[in-house]
């Protein structure tokens, strides 16, 4: 046949005569003119564009720029192309109605989307490079598109064409968008004038694009690569070369930042608090604020949400046409079709939607569209709720930083209510705006899905609309079960982690003391606990995705029996599966309607708890040092003019507020106060938030440039008074007066002017922030080297710093190096001395440090250091001997000031207090002449060393994975580590599958398999069914009918009521593994740990073991189970479909090779990026939370220093760091999504497409088309199963690595029967040739080393830090390695014993006094063997009967967590308590006066003496004078015996080393 443009079976196509424009072939050949133009005007611009542009790889940032009316544009430009389709497929099946070809139908239509397509490519290349002048060719092609549409479409109506001809209809909408595309074109020139004006305005791009910084370009792309998420595609692409770090994500634009919508939020909050200020019940609303601030996205993602739901319906009523449609024309394939009169060639819209290629083509587009439209809901809602989370965070913030003190002391708000405010409210909040459109949207789609299936099937609808309405409120019982069974599971497993936590602090203890199972089992009871409510957690989620999958099957049941019983049609294929598919749609909603009700439910008690947290007690404005409002506190007497630290940093000010403070100063400065720096007048009371004053009568000053040094004995108050002179406490009388005395005019000028507002602080519990020792030290200031030197040797911190693996660039802190408690005091100290502030406070700072490192301290840092600076320093403190120093005493007494003046007044006026002083001080000097080496911080030193250089041995299991990581990166070979992080980490999964019983897997299995086979067959069989009642139809034989129905409804119950059951096994037996793995490896984590040797502890950070416990433990337990079950659910789901509609359309396989391979492709590279963008997210939200936990924790020292802007932010940049990395990981998400969905459509399109040309009967065609539609949904699941599992499977590893490790060995070659149950009763020791190290592959620490100790002797050991006095005792323990030579205790060698025997004949007192929380008689005797009359005996010899007595409860008064109740004295006595409980005849004591005062290492000594007179003792001494009466000395050096004799004798050796020891003590 030939081609013609207006076809040749018409012979007045031609024709002319009654003018050109008459002509609808002419008419219709104009119609080209345009489209010929544009694209002959926008190839050549665009190839030269291009060649230019590929130097460019990625879009330059600072020359892009949209255009006036961009979005309008592109959404214009996009109907256009849909109409366009509809004009090329109406007149292709026009075309076919035809006898000949009639080019003159679509031609044009084809061209025209060719052009329209062309006409945005063009303006998105222009606009990117920001060059206007270019789009006068669009503008023309608009006019002259416009005109030639309108002649057609009065064409048409002079002809008379009804308005119900579709082609008709399709002109008028397109004469429409010419003409708005014309406006918009207009309007660009309007506003950009780039054209027929004189001044062309000059456009900048938004700021943001002009910092190369920020990466996240969603804001500023154009329409089509925001709604594809096309410009993701750099990021994910490359994050398969390396991996993604925080630079590659770059910053968060502008407008998400935390602190502009902090400033939103903040706003829209203070206007709630002003309208109910009047109203004093009434608490300001947080949710008026939440929608004033962030009201305009939820309605826009709303909207999208609707017109996705709303498209979503096009699936069902497509498959009951193209269903229909199949079966009429296989019914009708017999009778002929008439040929269409050429000169009527138009269709009308009916006839054209029954087209059924029409219909497949139409649902294509309509799930494109509905799923873009779904994700671009999604990512604005994502946006929102993390812009509401920043904005919370930085509120929460600012709150933190004004708290009062009391309310944390007091325990109205604890540090774990800030925690939970800042890690689970936000978060909560923050999950309901995502899930919030669901709560509108729902109910709509429920009532739109109701009346589709109404009109499909008429009352079984209802029937079956009934079924799922009423199982709903079941679903949504069982999950508020759920919430419960997770908040009693969390309870319990932040129990278990506190007694974890215990264990793993006081682990040199346990083991010493033979009590690990004691301790374990109590942790292993709590688990039992938690594995109860997991049960019941578990129980419930499984029958929730039970419900979740049986519901539909129950609802389609119902109908469809109803049916078949009440109507006398048969079921026709296209009703069945429409309303299959409209039940698959239904569902969905309800299932998570239930979600968020629960979500909405836990936000309104999230915002109540915030709100009461945001309306809690502030502290006072304390404008004497720089509040907000000094002006108004002029009347107080308080000086003025001193602003926040934020302000001064700007110099100009600084000198406005000084020419402006000059008057007042020169009034308020009598001669008296003129050297004093504060003073409390008028009777100050202050107290802690109860009332009751805890400081009373307080009349003090403080002299300028002086040392004042405030003493008095534990708990009368020093400490308190610091914080009331720095405003922490509540004042109930009396005010403080800080005096600007040394702010002269010329200390202005000078070269170092001081911030005057701030005082140095260092408080008694040392605070150390999370970050380097250097940034601890400097906290803020400029760094300077000579000023940073002499502090830290003031400090002597130098040797310290030297043992750290990156000197003072370590990290310290929460999360970085335990240092001890002397160590962290010193950092402390150092930070208060390098500030520049005139005024430092130090509270008790010679606490934990020893005498040596105390006199240092005294004489560089605080005499020469801060007086030659002529700072005022206050110091509290307990070491007597310092009082000569002093310039200025204050002395208190149970929260009075017992006298104040200095030592001279108080000698002359308080002799019996100076007296009493005096004896204080004699024996602190004693003391110090006896002292015999910086005892403590050397052994401090020696713990951090070793803790610190286990590196030689790296035996490190401290973290296996990430050594493998370290391995991985080595290899530069680029193509392993690509195949590295694309792999799977199967063997990991097997591992756990593995963990949870070989039974439970394969019984996983099968029941997974059957149940998708069940389900399948369900559909199946109504596929057969359906088509067969069709056939019989025609057959009319009505009893076979009904026979025929029975036998079709029974085995469809049947299977249904199977399929119904196996839903719920399979749910139940993945749980049930998933628990049994958790139980098993937990379980297993614990008693490998706990029976490590003590080696792995010293080298493994405790952070890093508990976070095996916390984080770890937790994904086991609760995240990988339902992933699992997710993953297999959606890939089981996704193959079964895929079988169907191969079955039914063998040709269907062809069209999945090329979609395959891109799925292959898309999951490889979203997993590795989502995985890294995951990582990140983990590990920029631990910082933010501890920077929250330590801000809370410092509160005092911050507001002390007057750094809350500092610290304000940092907490910005880390929440904006947390965000950008979550706003990439949800736009990943998107990416993905958007892929998997287009891909879902082109199944669909394909499979409709096959089956249409190749199925068998029309049933099949609907099967097929509804499991295509299936596969859409669940696609994107597989892969986010599969890289949430990759993710999560990283804590098995983890978990894994710590399983491998080498235990220490507790079985004996004794039983402990054959050990005499008094042994060892003489408490002889014999040491012979004894080899000891920490490791087998580390040096020998004791060498050779032999001894005999008769029974009931008083042994010391001494000898210079490292010479192995400590190896030696642990060696008592078994504790290290003996590879050589034995200790033989009476008559029963040691390595022979069970170690559990051994240690628990033996006891010691160690030097760090640890007690555990519970009761004191817990820690005295936690095996509960003894009587009350032996521990009460125990408490009176260690002088603890009268305090204990005093304590509610007696023996069963409650110790907190670390014995924090008791001073560090009390606990030492504890332990020394605890030691004489246990009646062994060995005692050893690892010298436990370090942390003491001289009151209670008196009575230690004389308990020693007394009560333990007919035991051995061993001690480890670092005073020589604490061994001078015993009965034996071993002196060590390098792990050798030097000399062992009697003291006498040894000191009767002139040149022996014991002799110089003591000498140089004298």
């Amino acid at each position: 046949m030939r081609l013609a443009f207006c076809g040749n079976d018409n012979a007045s196509a031609y024709n002319i005569s009654a003018g050109v424009l008459r002509n609808v072939c002419f008419v219709d050949a104009l119609n080209l003119v345009p489209h010929v133009f544009l694209l002959f005007i926008t190839f050549p611009i665009l190839f030269i564009g291009w060649g230019s542009q590929s130097s460019k790889v990625q879009i330059h940032h600072n020359t892009w720029l949209h255009f006036p009316g961009h979005n309008l544009r592109w959404i214009l430009t996009f109907t256009l192309l849909f109409v366009h389709v509809c004009e090329i497929a109406e007149g292709i099946v026009s075309d076919t109605q035809m006898k000949s070809r009639h080019l003159h139908l679509f031609l044009p239509a084809i061209m025209g989307f060719v052009a329209a397509t062309v006409s945005i490519v063009y303006y998105h290349n222009i606009e990117t490079s920001n060059f206007p002048k270019l789009l006068l060719a669009l503008f023309l092609y608009w006019i002259m598109a416009f005109v030639t549409k309108t002649i057609k479409l009065v064409r048409y109506c002079q002809d008379g064409v009804p308005f119900s001809q579709l082609r008709f209809c399709i002109t008028g909408i397109m004469v429409i968008l010419y003409g708005l595309l014309m406006a918009v074109e207009i309007n660009v020139i309007r506003v950009r004038r780039y054209v027929f004006f004189m001044n062309p305005q000059k456009v900048k791009p938004p700021e943001d694009l002009q910092d190369l910084g920020v990466r996240f370009l969603q804001p500023f792309v154009n329409l089509l690569s925001k709604a594809t998420y096309w410009w993701m595609n750099t990021l994910i692409i490359s994050a398969h070369k390396k991996p993604v770090d925080l630079k590659a994500i770059g910053k968060l634009p502008i407008a998400m930042r935390a602190l502009t919508n902090y400033v939103c939020l903040k706003e829209a909050y203070e206007e709630q608090k002003k309208k109910v200020a009047d109203q004093p019940n009434r608490s300001p609303s947080i949710w008026l604020a939440m929608y004033s601030a962030f009201g305009r996205p939820i309605l826009l993602s709303s909207t999208f949400r609707y017109l996705a739901d709303l498209l979503g319906f096009a699936g069902p009523l497509c498959i009951s046409g193209i269903v229909q449609g199949f079966q009429n024309t296989t019914n009708n394939t017999n009778t002929t079709e008439k040929v269409k009169d050429p000169s009527n060639s138009y269709l009308s819209s009916e006839e054209f939607l029954r087209n059924v290629y029409v219909l497949a083509v139409l649902l294509f587009l309509a799930l494109i569209l509905q799923r873009t439209f779904l994700q671009a809901s999604y990512y604005v809602t994502t946006e929102t709720g993390i812009n509401l989370r920043g904005a919370l965070l930085a509120m929460i913030y600012n709150k933190i930083l004004r708290l009062s003190t009391s309310n944390l002391s007091m325990g109205e708000m604890t540090l774990g209510q800030i925690n939970n405010l800042v890690a689970i409210e936000t978060n909560q909040l923050m999950w309901f705006l995502f899930l919030c459109p669901n709560l509108w949207a729902m109910p709509v789609q429920i009532i739109m899905g109701v009346i589709l299936l109404y009109n499909l099937l008429g009352v079984s609808a209802l029937v079956g609309a009934a079924v799922i309405v009423l199982l709903a409120p079941i679903q949504y019982f069982i999950a508020t079960k759920l919430a419960e069974a997770q908040k009693s599971t969390l309870d319990y497993s932040t129990e278990r982690l506190k007694k974890t936590n215990e264990i793993m602090k006081g682990i040199k203890l346990l083991k010493l003391y033979a009590w690990e199972h004691i301790f374990c089992t109590s942790v292993e009871e709590t688990r039992m606990k938690e594995l109860t409510s997991l049960k019941t957690f578990a129980l419930h989620t499984s029958l929730s995705i039970f419900m979740n999958a049986a519901i539909p099957i129950a609802a389609v049941l119902a109908t469809f029996v109803t049916y078949a019983y009440t109507n006398d049609k048969p079921l026709q294929p296209a009703q069945a599966f429409a309303s299959l598919s409209l039940f698959h749609i239904l569902v969905t909603p309800l299932f998570l309607l239930s979600t968020v009700v629960r979500f909405a439910v836990k936000a309104i008690v999230s915002v109540q708890k915030l709100n009461e947290f945001l309306l809690s007690d502030e502290i006072g404005d304390d404008s004497w040092r720089g509040g907000d409002s000094s002006v108004a506190y002029e009347s107080c007497k308080k000086h003025t003019g001193l602003h926040t630290k934020a302000i001064n940093r700007r110099q100009p000010l600084r000198y406005q507020l000084e020419s402006y403070e000059q008057p007042t100063r020169k009034q308020t400065r009598p001669v008296e106060i003129d050297d004093i720096a504060i003073k409390v007048v008028t009777n100050g009371y202050f107290s802690w938030g109860s009332g009751l004053a805890t400081l009373s009568n307080i009349n003090i000053r403080i002299p300028t440039g002086q040392m004042t040094m405030i003493v008095g004995q534990v708990g009368c108050g020093k400490s308190s008074l610091l914080l009331a002179i720095l405003g922490e406490m509540q004042t109930l009388e009396g005010k403080v007066h800080w005096s600007n005395v040394n702010e002269t005019e010329s200390s202005f000028e000078a070269p170092r002017s001081r911030n005057r507002f701030s005082v140095a602080y260092a408080a008694q519990k040392p605070w150390l922030l999370n970050a380097t020792v250097e940034e601890n030290i400097i906290f803020g200031s400029p760094f300077n080297k000579q000023r940073y030197k002499a502090v830290t040797d003031a400090c002597s911190l130098q040797p310290d710093i030297d043992l750290l693996p990156f000197g003072d660039q370590t990290e310290i802190g929460e999360r970085g190096i335990n240092l001890s408690g002397g160590q962290r005091q010193r950092i402390c100290v150092a930070r208060a001395l390098y500030q520049n502030t005139n005024i430092v406070f130090l509270d008790d700072p010679f606490s934990a440090l020893d005498i040596h490192l105390s006199d240092h301290l005294m004489q560089e840092g605080i005499l020469k250091f801060l007086q030659e600076d002529k700072r005022t320093l206050v110091l509290v403190t307990h070491k007597l001997q310092y009082l000569p120093h002093a310039d200025w005493i204050i002395a208190m007494k149970d929260g009075m000031v017992l006298r104040e003046g200095t030592l001279k007044d108080i000698q002359n006026k308080d002799i019996e207090l100076y007296e009493h002083w005096k004896t204080l001080m004699n024996r602190q000097d004693q003391e110090l002449e006896k002292d015999m080496e910086a005892d403590q911080t050397t052994l401090e030193r020696k713990t951090l060393r070793r803790a610190m250089y286990p590196r030689e041995s790296k035996s490190q299991l401290e973290d296996e994975d990430e050594e493998e990581e370290e391995e991985e990166d080595e290899d530069d070979n680029m193509s392993t580590v690509l195949r590295l992080r694309t792999k799977m980490p199967w063997k990991t999964c097997w591992r756990y599958l593995t963990s949870g019983g070989f039974f439970l897997l394969f019984l996983m299995i099968f029941s997974k398999l059957l149940k998708h086979s069940v389900i399948v067959a369900i559909d199946y069989w109504l596929a057969t069914w359906t088509s067969m009642d069709n056939a019989n139809e025609a057959r009319n034989a009505e009893d076979d009918k009904s026979t025929n129905k029975t036998y079709h409804v029974a085995v469809f119950s049947i299977l249904s009521g199977a399929g119904i059951v196996l839903c719920l096994i399979t749910s139940l037996t993945v749980e049930w593994m998933g628990l049994t793995a958790a139980k098993n490896l937990h379980h297993n984590l614990l008693n490998k740990i706990i029976l490590g040797p003590i080696r792995f502890f010293d080298m493994t950070p405790l952070g890093l073991i508990l976070n095996r416990f916390s984080a770890d433990t937790n994904i086991i337990d609760q995240h990988i189970p339902p992933t699992l079950e997710s993953l297999t659910r959606s890939t089981l789901l996704c193959l079964s479909a895929i079988g169907m509609i191969s079955y039914a359309t063998p040709w269907f396989l062809v069209a999945l090779v090329p979609l395959g391979i891109a799925f292959y492709f898309i999951q490889k590279y979203f997993r590795v990026a989502s995985k890294d963008l995951q990582e990140l997210d983990d590990s920029t939200q631990l910082p933010l939370l501890c920077h929250f936990s330590e801000t809370a924790e410092g509160l005092t020292t911050i507001r002390a220093f007057r750094h809350e802007a500092r610290f304000k932010q940092r907490m910005l940049e880390l929440t904006d760091t947390n965000n950008i990395a979550y706003l990439f990981l949800s736009a990943a998400n998107r990416w993905l999504e958007v892929r998997t969905d287009y891909l879902g459509a082109c199944i669909v399109l394909t499979a409709a497409v096959t089956s249409i040309t190749e199925g068998p009967n029309s049933g099949f065609v609907g099967l097929g088309l509804l499991y295509a539609l299936t596969i859409t949904n669940y696609l994107n699941w597989v892969v986010r199963n599969l890289a949430d599992l990759e993710v999560q499977m990283g804590a098995v590893k983890k978990v894994h690595s710590f399983l491998n490790m080498e235990s220490e060995n507790y079985d004996g070659y004794l039983d402990p029967s054959q050990v005499p149950k008094d042994w060892p009763q003489e408490g002889e020791i014999k040491i012979e040739n004894l080899c000891v190290r920490y490791e087998n592959n580390l040096k020998p620490v004791l060498k050779h080393v032999k001894a005999h100790i008769k029974p009931g002797q008083k042994v010391g050991i001494c000898g210079r830090t490292g010479s192995g006095k400590s190896s030696l005792s642990l060696a008592f323990f078994r504790m290290v390695d003996i590879f050589d030579g034995r200790i033989v205790i009476d008559g029963i060698d040691i390595s022979k014993l069970p170690l559990h025997t051994l240690r628990s004949r033996l006891s010691i007192i160690l030097q760090d006094p640890i007690l555990f929380s519970g009761s004191i008689r817990f820690n005295l005797d936690p095996e509960c063997k003894c009587t009350d009359d032996r521990l009460w005996e125990a408490l009176e010899i260690a002088q603890l009967k009268n305090m204990v007595k005093s304590l509610p409860g007696g023996l069963d008064a409650m110790v907190t967590e670390g014995g924090e109740n008791f001073s560090v004295g009390q606990r030492q006595l504890f332990c020394l308590a605890r030691a004489f409980v246990r009646k062994s005849s060995i005692l050893i004591m690892d010298e436990a006066t370090a942390s003491i005062d001289m009151a209670t290492e008196n009575i230690l000594q004389k308990v020693v003496m007394t009560a333990f007179a007919d035991r051995t003792v061993v001690t480890i001494a670092h005073r020589v004078h604490t061994i001078l009466t015993a009965d034996l000395v071993i002196v060590m050096k390098r792990g050798n015996i030097l000399e062992c004799d009697t003291p006498e004798n040894l000191l009767s050796q002139e040149d022996g080393i014991f002799a110089s020891f003591v000498r140089a003590d004298m």
